[in-house]
């Protein structure tokens, strides 16, 4: 290529066009081609540089580091010039600039360009010329991004405030949704309840993208225009925020709120990726919108489509969470000491087993608010509960007996609960009872054993079931032979106990139960257990027996949960207790990866080891005493001081969490009808009073009386409950639900028979032991209580016991006191006639 080839390039090509021919053919004949490789550095900014240069053929790329920021490189095409106006003002390169592909370049050596610029003053002015051309475009550039970020300046968010804490899978799922998020531009929904900080999880996505220097923007939904004009921007007008926020992104938060005439708008950006402006008359021509749309909601709304959202992400509630709260408290702590400059306080174990108890239903940022307060009120000292005070109505109704009584605690958790007491006392106890049984004599008056079973056992167990609930379990005497049967045979046999058939047992054990107390409750009738010692020793022996066998067979105490008839009473009567053993679900599901309490295991921390729940029940899943014999296993195997022993309104969990069951109920009107057929002989007297001989002597006849006695108070009942259903104008409760009502008057019933042999009989032990071993007794001291005192406790007993079953039926229907006055009559009914029987 000549010299005048190379001047009408120069000339059509390059920005010195406006130069004069004498200039242009000047420069063109200093030209010198040279060729460069792809990936080869021309000049290094900051650096003299050695020549100007035309780009010929190829392709350039010429960029400035930043100490703060990535560089921003701009490609170069042919017909670019270089390093014109640095020679001519004597200054460095600005750019580094390298070649993308293989170049060629002409070049002019420095001192030869500055010859001919010298020469020809008019390359000089046509620099200068283009100097001030790029200094009146960056000025228009700046005054445009001061306006537009004056316009975006009130909605900016300028960094994220945290990260996602904590290490549970919740945490660590929601850090990859972020993370997958982040790696591209496509629209995302965050939803979720109040106070998760969406907001900062959309924050999290765009700081984590590569758009990271482009701005970020928060609209809220409800005070966005209903127009759309400063979402949309006016024709012909100043633009709107999704113009000017260029390759940025915009979070519409709570976009349930967003007006109802710009959701529709909303799904059409998603779709198409375009936007149309407010016009006066007619409709505006399309926009493209070329930033990201960040979303977040409190629920997920039909007419957002997932197709138009790449990406949702449901944040999950901190009560889920309970193992990132910890590292929660741990870094709002740090973060707000650091900012009011003052020491860190130590965080009290019991504290955090308390927060870690709390729902929050304010979420992250009702935790967040809730350190801050701790920090104030403790004023530098220990984080103790007591400083979170938001937190005090959690445990509604519920008193903490082990922390109230940490004596108590200690008990409990020793060898003596139940362990000792069962392997000295019980286990010695019982097996002189039933020696007695057999080898003494034969009546009551004269055989300790029977006066402590009739007498002793069966009043003092009914008194404990409204304090205790089902503690009798804990030290029963079946179990404990039914245990050491079992220790002893794998010891002589060692094998693999059988796994409980759960499903086969829920379905048919309370009907076993069932069906071996009202045996048992016949047997006693007819054959008179209660004054025939050796009968009531076989009695005895038939539990101990099932407890032994099913104990051999089966792992744990399959017996005590399932078939044991005394089980099933303590268990139905426990309900009413004013004790109850739980766990904190929320320190469980936080803290404990073992649950020992549950399956046993070596001893952890301060807990124990043990060998698991006897009855496998988790202490965080309870909803029932009736699944809970106190044994204090889990108290003992759990290293975190999750478990409680709480007092609370006796029976709260009828009308609370209870889940009624049929052969429950079956088995309270058995006990409801043991009352009248404990009975029969003042049954019989006011039968014959209007005319009505019944002939208990006849076999025959007994076993029909006693038969009825046990079903005509259920009869009686489910009576009742088909005339509310038939009068009732709202739906009633199911007679299964309503029936547990009826469950005070039970307890009150029995304990009202069973209270005269314990305030007689029992106080002649001492005379009635001196009998059993053949000695007279005379002078050996007695403690009966007057026949005044007996009825009045009777009394009571039985007038409690219908009030609360009245109170107890309105809580678990829920329905006006006069749409179950069958069901309250016959509560009255049955507490007059128990009346009429008993304090005869």
């Amino acid at each position: 290529m000549d010299t005048s080839d190379r001047r009408q390039w120069l000339q059509h090509n390059t920005s010195l066009s406006p130069l004069p021919t004498e200039a242009l053919e000047a420069i063109a004949a200093h030209i010198e081609p040279i060729t460069l490789q792809e990936n080869r550095r021309l000049v290094l900014e900051d650096t003299p540089p050695p020549a100007v240069y035309f780009l010929y053929k190829g392709r350039i790329e010429r960029y400035r580091t930043q100490a703060d920021s990535a560089a921003q490189a701009t490609s170069l095409l042919p017909g670019a010039v270089l390093h014109l106006q640095e020679l001519l003002l004597g200054q460095p390169a600005q750019h580094t600039t390298i070649t993308l592909s293989d170049c060629e370049l002409w070049q002019i050596p420095r001192e030869a360009f500055l010859a001919i610029a010298n020469d020809h003053p008019s390359i000089g002015r046509v620099a200068s010329q283009q100097l001030a051309d790029e200094l009146r475009q960056v000025s228009e550039q700046l005054a445009q991004e001061q306006t537009r970020q004056a316009e975006l300046r009130p909605y900016l968010v300028p960094r994220v405030r945290r990260g996602i804490i904590g290490s549970s899978r919740y945490a660590v799922r929601l850090r990859q949704q972020i993370r997958q998020a982040s790696s591209d531009r496509r629209p995302a929904l965050i939803f979720g309840e109040p106070g998760l900080g969406k907001d900062n999880i959309a924050a999290l996505i765009h700081f984590g993208s590569r758009d990271r220097r482009q701005p970020l923007i928060k609209l809220d939904c409800d005070k966005l225009q209903v127009s759309g004009a400063d979402l949309l921007g006016r024709d012909g007008g100043s633009p709107g925020l999704l113009a000017w926020i260029g390759e940025g992104s915009i979070l519409l938060n709570n976009v349930q709120d967003l007006p109802k005439r710009l959701l529709p708008i909303l799904v059409d950006i998603l779709r198409t990726g375009q936007y149309r402006p407010l016009a006066r008359d007619g409709e505006a021509s399309p926009r493209d919108f070329k930033g990201r749309i960040l979303l977040t909601s409190e629920r997920t709304l039909p007419q957002l489509d997932r197709t138009l959202l790449g990406h949702v992400i449901k944040v999950p509630p901190l009560r889920v969470r309970k193992a990132d709260i910890a590292a929660q408290v741990q870094y709002y702590q740090s973060l707000l000491c650091r900012a009011q400059s003052i020491r860190k306080a130590p965080l009290d174990p019991e504290a955090l087993r308390r927060l870690q108890g709390y729902d929050f239903p304010g979420n992250i940022s009702e935790l967040e608010g809730m350190v801050e307060r701790a920090l104030i009120q403790s004023a530098g000292g220990t984080l103790t509960e007591e400083v979170f005070w938001s937190n005090s109505t959690t445990r509604r109704y519920r008193l903490n007996l082990l922390k109230l009584y940490p004596r108590l605690r200690w008990f409990l958790t020793s060898p003596w609960w139940p362990d000792r007491l069962n392997y000295s006392v019980v286990l010695v106890g019982f097996a002189a009872v039933l020696l007695v049984l057999f080898l003494g004599p034969q009546q009551r008056s004269t055989n300790i054993g029977l006066t402590l079973f009739w007498a002793g056992w069966w009043p003092v167990v009914l008194v404990l079931f409204p304090f205790l609930g089902r503690i009798w379990c804990a030290v029963c005497p079946f179990m404990v032979y039914g245990e050491l049967a079992q220790r002893l045979s794998l010891v002589a046999w060692p094998r693999q106990l059988k796994a409980w058939p759960r499903e086969q047992a829920d379905r048919w054990g309370g009907w076993f139960l069932f069906g071996l107390f009202a045996l048992i409750l016949l047997w006693e009738e007819l054959w008179h257990l209660e004054n025939v010692a050796y009968l009531s020793g076989c009695l005895l022996l038939l539990i101990t027996a099932g407890a032994v066998i099913f104990s051999l067979l089966f792992e744990r105490r399959f017996w005590c949960r399932y078939l044991c008839p005394i089980g099933g009473m303590n268990g139905l009567f426990a309900k009413l207790s004013m004790v109850e053993l739980r766990a904190q679900q929320g320190i469980c599901s936080a803290t404990c990866t073992t649950y020992q309490c549950y399956k046993g295991g070596p001893a952890k921390g301060e807990g124990q080891a043990t060998l698991g729940c006897p009855v496998y029940s988790h202490p965080a899943q309870l909803e029932d005493n009736r699944d809970c014999v106190l044994c204090m296993t889990c108290l003992k195997a759990c290293p975190h001081r999750s478990v409680e022993l709480n007092l609370r309104p006796p029976g709260i969990e009828l009308w609370t969490t209870h889940k009624p069951t049929f052969h429950e109920v079956a088995l309270l009107f058995l006990l409801l009808g043991a009352v009248p057929l404990h009975r029969l002989p003042e049954i019989q007297m006011y039968l014959a009073r209007w005319g009505v001989f019944l002939d208990l002597d006849n076999f025959l006849t007994h076993a029909l009386a006693a038969t009825l006695a046990l079903l005509l108070p259920g009869a009686i009942a489910l009576l009742a409950h088909q005339i509310i259903r038939w009068r009732s104008s709202l739906r009633p409760r199911p007679f299964v639900e309503l029936a547990y009502g009826y469950l005070p008057l039970v307890l009150g019933g029995s304990l009202a028979h069973y209270l005269y042999l314990g305030l007689n009989e029992s106080g002649l032990l001492l005379p009635i032991t001196a009998a059993t071993f053949g000695f007279a007794g005379v002078g050996l001291p007695v403690a009966i209580a007057p026949p005044a005192v007996v009825g009045f406790l009777q009394g009571v007993a039985l007038i409690v016991a219908v009030w609360l079953s009245v109170f107890l039926t309105q809580r678990i229907a829920r329905r006006p006191l006069t749409s179950l006055w069958p069901q309250h009559l016959v509560i009255f009914g049955l507490g007059t006639a128990f009346w009429r029987l008993i304090l005869h």
